[in-house]
């Protein structure tokens, strides 16, 4: 068993996580949630506007976990938005930096964990790494048909914790991740739906850009024809329908908020919180909300069904929304438990897994995949 001390890093829409592992030992996790006013700053600006805030949260913890710099050996990150690429582990080259920094395939969150990471490595003299980004694509030819020859589905969903909890369920089933179908949900600030056959994700919606469910910050698949309207009403620029679509849209759209916990409150107590606007819902109809973004999602789950004609092992939902099993995680049950057994991982274990990966990576040089 190796002892290095790794450094993991993972940026998302509506929290950061930062954690140190000495071996496989965790030696600290801490957890920063964001509501919607937090980042209310960086409004209208790319992703890479709010590099110093969170790297400064990378820092502190270190310096409020007694970690000197010189006990990290790598460090890794969630990865970002880049051109669609296999599943594995790859250093922050030069090239993958200037595509993270600039968005040049796309901007999101995700994007801080390699340039974050890159950054302090670079200060310290060791390896940064990105593991299983958002871009990997394994998609069926067939799954990429969109109805637009110009406008092609593409995968864009949240590959770490998808394939994690995929090979934790297969071993729970007593199969081989290789020779299961899965469906898989990753709930956060976006929710993606993944269609898992034999170890490949064949199938899966863009989960920034439109498809699939509302979701706690995204609008999901709109009306298209209503979509239209909007864009050239003269109303909106540009930028503000992006923000429709993924950082206004969904639960903050209807709410005000995409905090789960908030809304609850809410719904039983009337408390409000978080950045919840009372004058935009009763607080039955917060709860009908709350049912209504579940409704979707099981929608998309039994839609992905088809990808394996109904031979389904069993259905996986994790990611943080999957805490909530009150309203979310029963109204799901309820209306895909039919399909297939329904298994819930809280979470998701996304540190663990970029922790495993760098280790891999740093025990086999030759496993580690390039970007170019």
């Amino acid at each position: 068993m190796s002892n290095y001390g790794i450094l993991v890093i993972n940026p998302g829409s509506t929290s950061d996580e930062v954690s140190f592992f000495k071996g496989r030992k965790l030696v600290f996790h801490k957890v920063v949630r964001y509501a919607q006013d937090d980042l209310k700053p960086f409004e209208n600006q790319k992703i890479t506007a709010q590099f110093d805030m969170r790297k400064n949260i990378v820092m502190e913890s270190l310096k409020e976990n007694n970690i000197d710099l010189s006990e990290i050996n790598a460090v890794i990150g969630r990865g970002g938005m880049l051109k669609p690429i296999e599943s594995g582990t790859y250093e922050v080259t030069d090239l993958m930096l200037e595509d993270l920094k600039t968005c040049k395939w796309g901007d999101h969150a995700s994007n801080l964990g390699g340039l974050i990471a890159r950054s302090i490595a670079d200060e310290i003299k060791v390896k940064a790494f990105i593991a299983d980004p958002v871009v990997v694509d394994e998609m069926d030819s067939i799954a990429r048909y969109s109805g637009m020859p110009e406008n092609p589905r593409t995968s864009i969903f949240h590959a770490l914790n998808q394939k994690r909890v995929a090979r934790h369920a297969a071993r729970q089933l007593g199969k081989p991740y290789e020779e299961s179908n899965l469906i898989v949900m990753h709930g956060g600030g976006g929710v993606s739906i993944g269609a898992h056959k034999n170890g490949r994700v064949v199938d899966v919606n863009n989960a920034l850009d439109g498809e699939g469910p509302f979701t706690p910050q995204r609008s999901g698949g709109v009306p298209a024809g209503g979509l239209a309207k909007m864009c050239f009403s003269g109303k909106y620029t540009y930028d503000e329908i992006k923000l429709k679509i993924k950082g206004k849209g969904g639960l903050v759209a209807y709410l005000g908020t995409s905090d789960i916990v908030a809304i609850k409150k809410y719904i039983k107590t009337g408390e409000v919180s978080s950045g919840l606007k009372p004058e935009l819902a009763t607080r039955e109809k917060a709860k009908e909300i709350l049912l209504a973004m579940a409704y979707q999602i099981s929608k998309e789950i039994a839609s992905a069904a088809a990808v394996f004609e109904g031979k389904v092992d069993a259905i996986v939902l994790t990611g943080g929304i999957v805490y909530d099993d009150e309203y979310i995680v029963p109204e799901i049950k309820k209306r895909v438990g039919w399909i297939a057994p329904v298994i819930v991982y809280p979470g998701g274990d996304e540190m663990t897994a970029l922790m495993v990966a760098c280790e891999s990576a740093l025990k086999n040089p030759k496993k580690i995949k390039v970007y170019n």
